[in-house]
């Protein structure tokens, strides 16, 4: 799928949970197109907060059929500032290595987020967790309760 002209708008809202960092965790999203939502979650039985922050955006992402233009409203800065300060693209083009020379985080899920990123426009929102949002709490609940379950909802 390449990024061509975009038509459908939809959004996406997506969350992740950890019981202990590392530890059993769980990742709940939103995908919103016109009238229609559909709801995915996860888990997995030993992972990190951070894993599955980036866990909900990319199976948000991997469920769109076509080049989409996309909002996706996370509480995670370390996912939405990847994007909006440029960081992803200065790991890439270091080689997925920090500005310190160290192997970046995750790299497996950031090359896939990278990848379906090139397929949609997408514009990222930041929205404070655990602060009354409807579809935050919503997405949370289901990170929740997929903490440490494996598979895909």
């Amino acid at each position: 799928m390449k990024k061509a002209e975009v038509s459908r708008a939809v959004e996406i809202f997506c969350d992740g949970a950890c019981s202990g960092n590392p530890g059993p965790g769980g990742w709940g999203a939103i995908i919103r197109f016109t009238d229609t939502e559909k709801e995915i979650s996860g888990g997995s039985l030993f992972t990190t907060n951070n894993r599955m922050e980036l866990t909900a955006c990319t199976e948000a992402l991997s469920c769109l059929e076509e080049s989409c233009s996309v909002v996706i409203q996370t509480d995670s800065q370390y996912v939405s500032k990847a994007f909006t300060d440029g960081w992803l693209e200065k790991w890439r083009k270091n080689g997925w290595q920090t500005s310190e020379r160290k192997p970046v985080k995750n790299q497996d899920l950031w090359k896939k987020l990278y990848s379906l990123s090139q397929m949609h426009s997408l514009r990222w929102n930041w929205i404070k967790g655990h602060a009354g949002h409807p579809e935050n709490e919503r997405c949370d609940a289901l990170a929740v309760a997929a903490c440490g379950r494996t598979g895909k909802t």
